[in-house]
């Protein structure tokens, strides 16, 4: 929206500053970071006297949860959505098709993580919305977000897979490429979700993949930099590191309060919204595939979980002590702290080998 002021700049006032992106960027950062800190407590406090028993907590899950996480209110979500929405909306060029594909899905997969806990808050069961309905949803936005990005994207590139370390490889999927696009949006959300089980543990590793993902969309949407890297130009992509901005800011605003022990969840009203946001991104920028190194944390925790489900089918034994696979470390005796801080680290490592798959060509 403020970037409609350089309507008014001759090139040298301070309007001309609107037409940047880094400026527009770090706009969208500080106001987001600005939401969290502002609204962060009384949407908690309001959490707390609507919810008033908290999020439902697992009685298989560690026993450890029943005690230090029972009575904590969930859809702290809220905070980080409305923080990216207000941003991006305040400081993205909003005739960029890209942006409003990316708050279509982030906003779409919220509504279904939304519904999903408060079902589980107002029935005080863990089961919540169904999962097929859940996964019915989440792939109908997903199919609407493929069929939007082919639409969008350059005719050498629509429907096609490019490979990273490839400069000229391109796998053709003609229009296959939507319900690829929709494995990689739902598995993104879903990956994200599962993540999220100790305080802290998935926003870090988000914030981290989407830093990682924005600088991807920087340079894919910039003709010179696409050129020097030798990587697909995909106009108009470069403008999502608004958007990526204006969710690290949101995410920090609510790390503050999920910081451990957690004054808030973000629920599946965050995790979900979170992950389809990575994945939105990855799609739009074609590249897909380094999202799973950039974001290997979801991809090992979600692996994790269909290890254990068909090796106990099979076997009636587990693999892990527990799944996800920071329950299990959990099993092991690791204190919450350095599974979470252990799992950043990691989470930050994966992203500069994905990012440096834009040079290693």
């Amino acid at each position: 929206m403020l970037y409609w002021l350089t309507d008014l700049s001759d090139g040298g006032d301070i309007f001309n500053l609107f037409r940047y992106i880094t400026f527009r960027a770090g706009g969208a950062f500080f106001t987001a970071l600005l939401f969290g800190f502002l609204f962060g407590r009384p949407l908690i406090d309001l959490l707390r006297k609507r919810q008033r028993r908290g999020q439902p907590i697992r009685e298989d899950g560690p026993e450890s949860h029943l005690k230090t996480k029972a009575g904590t209110p969930t859809m702290g979500g809220v905070l980080i959505l409305g923080a990216l929405l207000v941003a991006t909306l305040l400081w993205a060029r909003l005739d960029t098709p890209f942006i409003w594909m990316a708050l279509f899905v982030t906003a779409g997969f919220g509504l279904i993580g939304f519904a999903d806990d408060y079902a589980k808050v107002s029935k005080q069961n863990h089961k919540g919305v169904p999962g097929r309905v859940r996964l019915a949803a989440g792939f109908a936005i997903a199919a609407i977000a493929g069929a939007w990005a082919m639409w969008f994207q350059p005719a050498d590139l629509t429907g096609n897979l490019a490979v990273p370390f490839f400069k000229n490889v391109l796998l053709h999927l003609g229009l296959f490429f939507i319900p690829f696009a929709m494995l990689v949006i739902v598995g993104s959300a879903n990956a994200v979700n599962l993540t999220d089980g100790l305080d802290g543990l998935a926003i870090m590793p988000v914030m981290i993949a989407a830093s990682a993902l924005g600088v991807i969309a920087y340079a894919v949407g910039n003709v010179k930099f696409a050129d020097y890297l030798d990587v697909h130009y995909v106009p108009h992509t470069g403008e999502l590191i608004v958007f990526v901005a204006g969710l690290v800011g949101g995410g920090l605003g609510f790390l503050w309060y999920n910081a451990p022990p957690a004054a808030v969840f973000m629920g599946d009203t965050g995790s979900l919204a979170l992950g389809g946001a990575l994945g939105a991104i990855a799609v739009a920028t074609k590249h897909e595939i380094v999202l799973a190194i950039v974001g290997g944390l979801f991809v090992v925790e979600a692996l994790s979980v269909i290890i254990q489900v068909a090796y106990f089918k099979r076997t009636g034994r587990r693999v892990f002590l527990m799944a996800p696979i920071h329950h299990h470390f959990e099993k092991k005796g690791w204190q919450e702290p350095q599974i979470v801080i252990r799992f950043w680290i990691i989470s930050l490592i994966l992203a500069l080998i994905g990012m440096a798959t834009l040079k290693l060509r």
